[in-house]
This record gives C-alpha cells, sequence and structure tokens, in this order.
C-alpha cells in the first residue's frame, strides 16, 4: 500500500502514556470466565456491537486484567512512531474521501476523532478494552484502537499486509459514517423492540454495511491517490474473512453459534467488501434491504 509521505490527520490522540484517558476502576487479579469477564462480553455485545462468545474466547488467557489509564491532556503521537503515523495517514485519507462523498450528496462530513491506547480506556460508550479490538463509539464519535491489535491480526488470526491494518481503520471509520446517516440510531432504537436473536442479525447488516463503506473508501481512494499494490486486495479479503464471527468463534472455541453472530460470516464479510470496492458507490452498500446477504 503506497501511503509514506502522504497527509497525515490532525484528528488522532494518542493515550498510550495515560494520556486523554478517564479514571475509574483498576481490575486485579488474573483473567478467567468469571462474572467480571462476562460482565465486559456483555458490555462489548451490547454497547459495541461486539460477540460475546468471541470477546469469552479473547478473554480466557492468562493475562493480568488491564488498567483503566488515569486521565491527563491528550496529545498527538510520536512524529518517529511508524505505526502511528500509518494509521493518522489512513484516517486522513478516509477524512477526504468521505468529505468528498458527502459534498457531492449536498451534505457536509463531519471528522471523527481515532484514540491511541493501551490497555482500557475511558469512552462514552463505557469502558473500552483492548480485548475488544478495535471499535466506534458513536457518543463521542471516535475509533478506539490498542495498535497491538495488528500483531494479533498477522500472528494469531493469519491476516497480515498494511492495506489489511487499513482495512480495520476504515470499517470502524464505517461505522462513523452510518453514524452521521442517522442509520446507527436506527439500529439502537431497535434494542428494546426486538429479540436478542433478531438483534444480532440487525447487528450484522450493519457490520457488513461498515465492510461495503470500508471498499468504497478502497475503491475512491485507489481512483484519487493509485494507494493500491500488488497483493492489497488480497491481503484486505483476507483480512475480512479471517474476523468473520463462524472464523473466530471456531478459532476460540471448536464450534460455531450462527444465531450469535453479530458481524457475519466470513464469506460475508469478503462479499460486501468487495461490493464497496467494485461498485465505489455507498448505494450498493444497502444490506439492510436485501433479502441474501
Amino acid at each position: 500500500m503506497k501511503w509514506e509521505g502522504n497527509r497525515e490527520s490532525n484528528n488522532v490522540e494518542d493515550r498510550r502514556d495515560g494520556g486523554g484517558g478517564g479514571g475509574g476502576f483498576v481490575g486485579g487479579g488474573r483473567r478467567g470466565i468469571g462474572v467480571g469477564s462476562i460482565a465486559i462480553a456483555l458490555l462489548a455485545g451490547w454497547v459495541f456491537g461486539i460477540n460475546p462468545l468471541t470477546v469469552l474466547g479473547l478473554l480466557s488467557g492468562s493475562d493480568p486484567a488491564p488498567q483503566v489509564q488515569q486521565q491527563g491532556p491528550a496529545h498527538k503521537p510520536p512524529a518517529d512512531d511508524r505505526m502511528a503515523k500509518f494509521v493518522s495517514t489512513v484516517l486522513a485519507d478516509t477524512e477526504d474521501v468521505w468529505k468528498d462523498v458527502f459534498a457531492k450528496s449536498g451534505g457536509a462530513y463531519k471528522e471523527p476523532k481515532l484514540v491511541l491506547f493501551r490497555g482500557a480506556t475511558r469512552t462514552a460508550c463505557g469502558t473500552g478494552e483492548s480485548a475488544m479490538g478495535p471499535f466506534y463509539c458513536p457518543g463521542d464519535q471516535k475509533v478506539y484502537i490498542d495498535l497491538d491489535f495488528y500483531q494479533t491480526l498477522k500472528n494469531k488470526l493469519g491476516a497480515p499486509g498494511e492495506f489489511a491494518q487499513a482495512y480495520v481503520v476504515a470499517h470502524e471509520v464505517g461505522h462513523h459514517v452510518q453514524n452521521l446517516l442517522g442509520i446507527s440510531a436506527k439500529m439502537d432504537r431497535m434494542r428494546s423492540r426486538v429479540s436478542e436473536t433478531d438483534y444480532n442479525a440487525l447487528s450484522v447488516r450493519l457490520e457488513l454495511q461498515a465492510d461495503c463503506f470500508a471498499g468504497v473508501w478502497a475503491s475512491k481512494s485507489n481512483e484519487s491517490r493509485h494507494t493500491l499494490e500488488n497483493g492489497d486486495i488480497e491481503s484486505a479479503m483476507n483480512a475480512a474473512a479471517k474476523i468473520g464471527d463462524d472464523a473466530l468463534q471456531k478459532q476460540s472455541q471448536g464450534y460455531v453459534v450462527p444465531e450469535s453472530f453479530t458481524h457475519g460470516t466470513s464469506a460475508q464479510r469478503v462479499k460486501w467488501f468487495n461490493m464497496g470496492l467494485r461498485g465505489g458507490d455507498i448505494k450498493g452498500c444497502d444490506t439492510f434491504n436485501t433479502r441474501s446477504l
């Protein structure tokens, strides 16, 4: 992926040394599948839209529970931090793409913030943990990511490559686009109106649409900047496949529970990213009004 030398976003907050976080409880002891882990899993599923079974699998290791970072002034990442520079550049590219998309439809794009953190940090949606993976909080319109996730993506999930990493950021920004379009609010209103199984099915459509939006970004970015190199598309497709609900559940527990899916299968995630990439138009990302996902 060609990204070096391109504009970096000013909307990145670095909390990795404790800056910009919030005070709160500090977990102790070793991790296990206990009440605390279940509570975190339920929070992830209810607030962040992450499959609780997946989170429980991630929390079942023996690492110490992460501490919530203490409050301090937010600041920009160090200039010599290559990975922070990379995500800042990807974020800037999403800003340019979505600003143009919104402008062409007569709207205005409000740029999200991207927060770098370690362990755990306060958000408007509650306490976010690294074990949840990257996530978007509509309450503060910020994308949160622990950059160590990219090592997990590469080494544990088998999805290496810079464009795979860019896809992760673009997917979360896709949730921000949904928030601006009012789609997230509609989903939130449905929580108390449908069963958990039905809401999970709606969540799958929401996530697949974010995948499609990530594909739209990739299409338009390449069209204007020629950012894609040989192997990049395959890298993103592989990443989409590796983080499908079926793939993650098989890896964490050895079997799948389809009615608990919240993000879609590997095949569905690949399909909808590709839909956005090939079509390059958000009109082709209407996952809510299609029969076949």
